[in-house]
């Protein structure tokens, strides 16, 4: 196919953050160059599917080539290869906004990605969609010829450039619908001249993409007589010619419609690398056709490892979305809960109708069922995990632990199963494998609450004054320092019929655990102490909302803490950290009438100073920061004068 300039070329520069990522990729992602092929062929298969989707709409876009296919040709002479789809093209505006400009977020998450290690940079190129740019680890020069469906053949377009810090665009009349790719290799990517090379990159990375993709068929050639008159004088050496006919290169079925059986470990790793572009094979895949009253195929995989965004609750996640084969949507959110954000895979449904939108997924009873479905399927495979693989089960909570306690609150229906899949530090160890079934076959006789606590760090919870009593009484309690754990406790009140109970929230009440002089002693010295604790509330009306005498404490002075149902101090601090308005907290400080700090408060000058001091202290010991560090500061330094 030939085509001609219909109009002068323009010549324009880069975006700056494109001229950066040009330059980046020119220069250091290198280790693994072959990555290239499957970036163009995705992008290739992308814009068939984008007809095949406005298709349904507007038959007349297929024109007079309704069969959608990639080719793939090269050329040894002139050291070209290029890539050819007849998918929706581009316009000469598309052009320009398309290949020289890109979204600023996804450069600049692309840019603070790079962790200098070259083959995991190579992955990142498909993840921040900036797959196009590859081209340029093996090409010096690439061409850009393309038509948009539905325009006249005199509104296709030229785009070239070096990869430097500009592009040319030009006008140009162009038969076929469609984008051609042409890259100008480099000296040293030769070997891309070599159909035996591409094959393999296809069948490694694209054998999936249910488009057949298409290469010239080559045969063996003898070569020629050296001389026509001397028979046995021998020939010039042979070698492999193109036959002018086409062949599909790659297995062009979906993946997920094909036979389990007929599926190997292998191509289910490398097809989750393909749309997730991870370089790590998944933890766990599964693999359905579901049938009955909602019709679909699913195929979601859990990772190895966590994205760098995870806890970015707004970014688009989700499943890619199939109807009858037909590619809909990445990111299908309302496929799986948003506590599930970080599994990949593929749901193709029979009954969801071809134009189906974002807004009419989320009133729709088989995306309903199908969320369900998949909700269930891949907890499941985190339950198969824990009883089955004990080491992937640890890299599972690892990764993604914390994201799964967002469940608790988002999703009643399987809150039960959620709980029983978590896993925390305790008071009796430092690895984070405890269950709630762990802890209550621990449980002394006589207790009746499963103990936890929520801090900042595991040093902070660990570390905490509440903890004294229970240390002292060997009654374990479950250490949690993620930052969702308070909010996702609230939504679990007990587990397998035992109640939960915050150390840091309400009252000590050890119940049977508790012997009667302790309780006696406890309330005598809540008696005989009155006068000093009307005192401290007094001194610290401004910060505290009661003050105590407790038995909670061995070796500590004083621990804050708050009403049962009432947010912690950590929470506050949390939610204030995020810019998120919060109800002042007034925390209730509870003193230790035995200490000798407090016996000396009893007796001293400086009541108020010692009063503010103590307050502050129980305030620091567990995560939080004075109002006023300097007015602390001064008067410890008082004290110590």
């Amino acid at each position: 196919m030939t085509t001609t300039a219909t109009a002068p070329k323009q010549t324009m520069a880069f975006q700056a953050e494109v001229a950066q990522l040009l330059k980046l990729v020119t220069h250091s992602l290198y280790s693994n160059p072959e990555i290239f092929l499957r970036e163009l062929v995705s992008n290739a298969s992308d814009a068939c599917d984008k007809l095949r989707f406005e298709s349904l709409n507007n038959a007349a876009l297929l024109e007079s080539d309704p069969e959608l296919k990639v080719r793939i040709s090269f050329d040894k002479d002139a050291k070209t290869l290029s890539i050819t789809d007849n998918g929706i093209g581009l316009s000469e505006q598309e052009a320009i906004d398309n290949l020289g400009t890109i979204a600023k977020s996804g450069t600049r998450d692309f840019m603070a990605s790079l962790s200098g290690d070259q083959k995991n940079d190579a992955q990142l190129i498909g993840q921040f969609g900036v797959g196009f740019y590859s081209g340029f680890i093996v090409a010096d020069r690439i061409t850009v010829e393309s038509r948009r469906a539905g325009l006249a053949p005199e509104q296709g377009v030229r785009w070239s450039s070096e990869g430097t810090g500009e592009f040319e665009v030009a006008q140009i009349e162009r038969a076929d619908r469609g984008t051609r790719i042409t890259l100008h290799l480099k000296d040293d990517a030769q070997d891309y001249l070599n159909a035996y090379k591409l094959k393999g990159v296809i069948n490694k990375y694209s054998d999936h993409i249910s488009l057949p993709i298409l290469m010239e068929k080559e045969e063996w050639k003898d070569g020629e007589l050296i001389s026509s008159t001397d028979p046995e004088g021998g020939r010039q050496p042979g070698g492999m010619v193109k036959t002018g006919e086409w062949e599909t290169v790659n297995q062009a079925a979906a993946l997920w419609t094909r036979a389990k059986k007929d599926i190997t470990p292998e191509q289910y790793d490398e097809f989750y690398k393909q749309i997730s572009y991870d370089q790590n094979a998944p933890l766990a895949s599964t693999h359905n056709r579901v049938e009955g009253s909602t019709e679909y195929t699913q195929l979601l995989f859990i990772p190895s490892k966590a994205p760098m965004d995870m806890f970015n609750r707004d970014k688009a996640a989700g499943v890619k979305l199939y109807v009858k084969r037909v590619f809909i949507m990445d990111d299908a959110q309302a496929l799986m809960p948003v506590y599930l954000r970080f599994v990949k895979g593929v749901v193709d449904s029979a009954d969801l109708p071809l134009n189906v939108s974002r807004e009419l997924l989320q009133e729709s009873r088989a995306v309903k069922a199908i969320r369900e479905g998949c909700t269930k399927r891949v907890l499941g495979m985190i339950e198969d995990l824990a009883a089955n693989d004990a080491d992937k089960f640890a890299t599972f909570q690892t990764e993604f632990g914390a994201v799964l306690k967002e469940g608790l609150g988002e999703d009643f229906a399987n809150r039960d199963r959620i709980a029983k899949l978590l896993r925390f530090a305790s008071s009796t160890t430092d690895t984070t494998t405890v269950s709630f079934a762990d802890y209550k076959a621990r449980m002394k006789d006589g207790q009746d609450a499963i103990y936890y606590i929520t801090a900042d760090t595991l040093a902070a919870a660990k570390s905490s004054p509440q903890l004294e009593i229970f240390r002292k009484k060997g009654i374990e309690v479950l250490l949690m320092a993620d930052r969702v754990d308070e909010w996702a406790l609230n939504y679990l009140h007990e587990f397998d019929g035992t109640p939960l109970q915050s150390v840091a929230k309400g009252a000590v009440d050890l119940g049977k655990l508790q012997d009667e002089d302790e309780k006696k002693a406890a309330e005598l010295a809540q008696t005989e102490f009155k006068p000093t604790l009307d005192k401290l509330k007094d001194a610290l009306k401004d910060k505290a909302s009661d003050v105590r005498a407790t038995s909670r404490l061995v070796d500590s002075p004083a621990c804050l803490v708050v009403q049962d149902g009432d947010m912690s101090t950590q929470l506050a601090r949390m939610l204030k950290q995020a810019g998120q308005a919060v109800p002042e907290v007034k925390p209730i400080l509870e003193i230790n009438a035995e200490h000798p700090l407090v016996k000396k408060l009893v007796e001293s000058s400086n009541f108020d100073d010692l009063a503010h001091i103590i307050f502050d202290q129980a305030l620091l010991a567990e995560g939080g920061m004075p109002a006023d560090p300097a007015a602390y500061v001064k008067r410890v330094n008082a004290l110590l004068v």
